[in-house]
């Protein structure tokens, strides 16, 4: 997401705050995660967590967040096995990458929720459809407006914490891509005539840069001329925020958490008497094939540096085991070129800092085996994994 103005690299006052933070990892490192089969762990190498590979329902996986805030607030998780609360539901494969700002609390309310809701919903309707998709993300929605009603007058700055959600489920050789905000799935397909892998974009994304975006809130909002304002060359939902759809951001959800004790700069002039953000995904379906290779999900920080080709071409081109790293290096290399900083000077900017030369990143590439797209042949060993290792602030 959209982070403070950058500071010039080169100038005394923003070298003074770099310092050395990165660390060689230890074998058999970093925190354990939930999990099967040895698949739920994840190292640590300073502000870089990853898990090079592990295996899912249909194939392996890998996955890597950089943290660039004071405070990550990139979130992930990767669920293998059942997808229901009972045992006769449907298994399968679930992403989650959760790109939050105003804080982590609602990217960390949804990595800690939304799979469970999605596991009742999906027992309530006996299967996994769209409709059910959306009624788990409308929960969960809920469910967080409620906590922040409940911790207005203590925490009201919960108030303005959101966060962007992309969800891609495998189950029955069948993808399922949703998303609010602007995050991405990207697959990568190989040619039958050529076996060239093409990038093929999965996700739509909900960012006013968008002009179909800035179209559907000024047909949403019609009486509203402020609803999409161009504020210092970056197109902004009340000159507030760039994502048109989230979970949370309660104040521009519900009036009355748009007044104090909320900060000034979140309040708006004037009361609202509809939802200016919306919660409801974009979702898109389609039947896997052998021609599916691979699955990139990733966070904006990724695709501000890299275009979906490019992100295919790496991952096509190098072996399995550390794609997601690779992938985030290759985010790292491209920012600190464009700011004329060599790679290994960017590794030593700690985070808050490092804000200033990109986002937190998180990428999960699922690989698909065509062996398991047709047949009953599925990975049994259940895997729960959460992406991240959040760094506390130095005080």
């Amino acid at each position: 997401m959209e982070g403070p103005n950058i500071c010039n690299p080169d100038s005394s006052s923003c070298l003074k705050m770099i310092k050395p933070c990165w660390k060689p990892s230890v074998e058999g490192d970093g925190p354990r995660r939930r999990g099967g089969g040895g698949d739920g762990s994840g190292r640590v190498d300073g502000l870089m967590w990853y898990k090079d590979l592990g295996h899912h329902a249909y194939g392996v996986f890998s996955m890597a967040v950089i943290q660039a805030n004071s405070t990550l607030e990139d979130q992930s998780q990767l669920e293998s096995g059942s997808l229901s609360s009972t045992n006769s539901g449907p298994h399968g494969t679930f992403v989650g990458v959760y790109d939050g700002h105003g804080g982590p609390e609602a990217s960390r309310f949804v990595n800690e929720n939304l799979f469970s809701n999605l596991k009742r919903v999906v027992a309530e309707h006996q299967g996994v459809t769209e409709h059910v998709i959306k009624k788990a993300f409308l929960a969960t929605e809920e469910s967080f407006l409620s906590l922040v009603e409940r911790q207005w007058h203590s925490r009201p700055q919960i108030a303005s914490a959101g966060t962007c959600c992309l969800v891609g489920i495998i189950c029955n050789a069948t993808m399922y891509i949703a998303n609010v905000g602007d995050s991405r799935a990207v697959l990568g397909k190989e040619e039958r005539a050529t076996h060239e892998v093409r990038a093929v974009q999965l996700s739509s994304e909900h960012n006013a840069s968008i002009p179909s975006v800035r179209e559907e809130l000024q047909a949403m909002h019609p009486y509203d001329p402020q609803i999409v304002v161009l504020k210092h060359k970056v197109w902004r939902v009340k000159g507030l925020i760039q994502v048109s759809r989230s979970i949370g951001d309660a104040y521009l959800k519900r009036t009355e958490f748009n007044r104090e004790p909320l900060l000034p700069k979140f309040r708006l002039p004037e009361p609202f008497f509809k939802p200016i953000l919306s919660a409801e995904p974009s979702i898109t379906v389609q039947k896997l094939t052998r021609q599916d290779k691979f699955l990139i999900f990733a966070s904006d920080g990724l695709w501000e540096h890299l275009s979906n080709q490019e992100a295919v071409d790496i991952v096509h081109n190098h072996p399995r085991n550390g794609i997601a790293r690779r992938l985030v290096k290759s985010a790292l290399e491209e920012a600190a070129k464009k700011r004329e900083l060599r790679y290994s000077d960017l590794k030593k900017i700690d985070r808050g800092v490092r804000r200033h030369f990109h986002d937190d990143i998180t990428v999960v590439v699922v690989f698909i085996d065509p062996h398991s797209i047709n047949e009953n042949f599925l990975h049994n060993s259940p895997v729960s994994i959460r992406g991240g290792n959040p760094v506390t602030p130095t005080t």
